[in-house]
């Protein structure tokens, strides 16, 4: 690491900077996660992919990006119920998920801090990325994930040669796993604590007001933990400081119903956490039962005049086939926001994005 660099991070509960010469994914003293400590800058150079965004990224001077290709990923208009679309498709990113943009920036600083190993727990689509990402920059990956998680994604995580740790049980015991395992002094390379994710997320508002040639009056997308929520919004708040967009657009989350904790609490506050449960859906990817950066994606969302919405099984499935049979094939965790954009075009603000965040090839189709 250069001299006299450090990382340009603040514990969000207690305000101390991160300290320099360890890599903690969490504060050591309070426990608080990390934010970036200052706003994001935007600041663009003759390049492709993200390299484009590279003067937006918390790394240290003369570090490496490592790159896989991600970025860049097409807009593609279309029309549902008499109005005008534009589906960003994240699932062409190198290992089939938005989770690159992201990785590609947290591998990087890991690889400029001279990091060797490290874990991380996922579902399937964070965990390929960071298999993947890690095998770039010649880091042992172990992934922690559920033993119910899908085949494909699991295999794709092993081929990268990354070691898996099946975890019985929910997406949360996997969590709880993982943290027992980062005690004994691992470098947690988490994409819901680690603040570098956050920034490499916004560079999808960089790309998309680039490509509108504007920004959105509406961003739909499914929330989980809420990462390319909050980096979006980032990015987003990043243009609107240099006057390059004059409005930042509503963002509007989607839920699965089996594990809406966000949803419940923006219908009905605190309380709404009463009746959530981590039920069993086939969004496997946003099955979340507690956000760690939850208040902020609500703060971002009620920000903008945006909002929540849910969805059941059957209109995942029903949301899949549909967005297949218009040429995109995702996986369902992607799917969920059909029914819920069908629901609330009519009062939409325009431009509306919408993002396709996973690729179908992770999930068996009969499956659905």
């Amino acid at each position: 690491m250069p001299e006299g660099w450090s990382w340009p991070f603040r514990c969000s509960n207690c305000g101390r900077e991160y300290p320099r010469n360890t890599l903690p994914f969490r504060c050591p003293v309070c426990g608080g996660h990390y934010d970036l400590a200052d706003p994001l800058p935007y600041s663009p150079i003759q390049a492709l992919g993200l390299e484009r965004w590279r003067n937006s990224f918390p790394l240290p001077p003369g570090a490496r990006l490592l790159s896989l290709g991600e970025g860049g990923t097409p807009l593609v208009d279309d029309e549902v119920e008499g109005k005008r679309v534009h589906f960003k498709c994240e699932y062409l990113n190198p290992t089939g998920s938005f989770k690159d943009r992201g990785t590609a920036v947290l591998v990087s600083a890991l690889a400029a801090a001279q990091v060797s190993e490290a874990i991380e727990d996922s579902s399937g689509n964070a965990g390929a990325s960071f298999a993947a990402y890690a095998a770039r920059a010649g880091i042992r990956a172990k992934v922690y994930m559920p033993d119910s998680a899908s085949g494909p994604k699991r295999a794709q995580i092993e081929a990268y040669g990354a070691e898996v740790v099946s975890i019985l049980g929910p997406r949360s015991e996997t969590s709880r796993a993982v943290l027992r395992a980062a005690e004994s002094g691992l470098v947690y390379a988490s994409h819901a604590y680690m603040p570098q994710i956050l920034a490499g997320m916004a560079t999808l508002a960089f790309e998309i007001v680039e490509q509108l040639g504007r920004a959105p009056g509406t961003l739909v997308l499914p929330v989980g933990q809420g990462t390319l929520l909050l980096g979006a919004h980032l990015g987003f708040q990043a243009l609107a400081r240099q006057d390059l967009i004059q409005e930042l657009p509503q963002l509007l989350g989607v839920q699965a119903r089996a594990c809406a904790p966000l949803w419940a609490v923006h219908q009905a506050g605190m309380a709404g956490l009463g009746w959530v449960q981590e039920g069993n859906t086939l969004a496997e990817g946003i099955r979340i039962l507690n956000p760690l950066r939850g208040d902020a994606v609500l703060s971002a969302v009620e920000g903008t005049g945006g909002g929540f919405e849910v969805v059941d099984e059957a209109e995942i499935s029903q949301g899949r086939q549909a967005l297949a049979g218009r040429g995109f094939f995702v996986e369902p965790t992607s799917a969920v926001i059909w029914s819920a954009l069908r629901r609330r075009l009519p009062d939409l603000p325009e431009p509306v994005v919408a993002v396709l965040t996973g690729s179908g090839f992770k999930s068996g189709w009969n499956g659905d």
